[in-house]
């Protein structure tokens, strides 16, 4: 009896703190889900460095050795001056790209890379100026461009995924939640193809150096929003009509990344994810649901009431007005 009590009061428990139980588990899964990519970033990486590193010690030495005037001190700065001006994006190689930095459409394409937060690094303010305008540049831009794509993805939401998905209720007599998977599960399909495995195929092309699943790689970065900067088109050794080439790509990035928040506005507005959603928000209490209500009633009948009492005043203010026309026209009629 005890047992089936305490039992019954866990249950109850439980219950009633669903949703802190629920975001616990979510916190503690997020924190598993950031060691376990450590631990394998870590595995898969850490050999590489180690054999990098001792490529470059072992190249260093022999270039010392053929070298004997040269000091060890003195090719370090040398060395440190050149890894501090590639950070900028200035290469002393002479088969580096000959063109400039922040041309114009450098710059569009650094802009478009700022305002959208991808923030590829290859290309960064050189002045204090620069750095200063920056700051104040993506302060403005950025809530500006979130506003701009929530305005875009709002339209496009519409036509693209609440229309068809109704259209197909409405005309065919299909379970809404069954057509909206489908239509999901259509629009991601479609999106990936048009904006991932094409575009891959068309860099792995146009970029000398870059194979597909380096080209793919460059495109999910980017759409993402991550931004990495270890691959970046367009920075290659004579690049055939670079201009245009760049404008490009800002267009396809800004494009690419519209149709990704569609896809995920669609995915999010399925009713099993909204319901998968709700399990880890804060439940509002009964109480704050009934003062809600009752203060909305209380501001609806105080609102009723006011425009009762206008209403009053105004009949007030033209009874005098009315009553006067009729006295005249009695008067009127008598003398006639």
């Amino acid at each position: 009896m005890l047992q089936s009590l305490a039992g019954s009061s866990c249950v109850r428990l439980v219950e009633r703190h669903r949703s802190a139980w629920c975001f616990g588990l979510l916190v503690l899964g997020y924190l598993l889900y950031l060691v376990f990519g450590a631990v394998v970033f870590s595995s898969v990486e850490l050999p590489y460095e180690d054999l990098l590193r001792q490529e470059l010690r072992k190249l260093k030495r022999r270039f010392l050795e053929d070298h004997e005037c040269l000091s060890e001190p003195q090719l370090e700065q040398f060395l440190g001056r050149v890894l501090e001006a590639s950070n900028y994006g200035v290469s002393v190689l002479s088969n580096a790209s000959g063109n400039w930095n922040w041309d114009f459409t450098s710059a569009l394409f650094f802009a478009s890379t700022v305002l959208s937060t991808t923030g590829y690094g290859h290309t960064v303010p050189l002045s204090d100026g620069g750095k200063a305008f920056c700051i104040i540049y993506s302060v403005i831009g950025i809530p500006f461009t979130l506003l701009f794509l929530t305005a875009v993805v709002q339209r496009i939401t519409v036509h693209v995924t609440r229309r068809p998905v109704l259209y197909f209720h409405i005309r065919w007599g299909f379970s809404k939640q069954m057509v909206a998977i489908v239509h999901a599960v259509v629009l991601g399909f479609v999106t990936v193809s048009c904006f991932f495995f094409i575009p891959a195929a068309v860099f792995s092309v146009l970029e000398d150096d870059w194979n597909f699943l380096e080209s793919f790689y460059f495109c999910f970065i980017s759409l993402s929003t991550i931004g990495l900067g270890d691959y970046v088109p367009g920075e290659g050794y004579n690049q055939k009509f670079r201009e245009l080439y760049k404008i490009g790509i800002t267009c396809y990035l800004l494009l690419g990344l519209i149709a990704m928040l569609v896809v995920l506005e669609t995915f999010c507005e399925l009713h099993e994810l909204k319901k998968f959603r709700k399990m880890f928000y804060v439940k509002k209490d009964k109480d704050e649901d009934q003062v809600h209500i009752v203060e909305h009633d209380q501001l609806s009948f105080s609102s009723i009431t006011d425009q009762a009492a206008s209403v009053k005043e105004e009949q007030k203010q033209s009874e005098p007005f009315v009553a006067a026309q009729v006295s005249a026209f009695a008067d009127g009629s008598a003398s006639h």
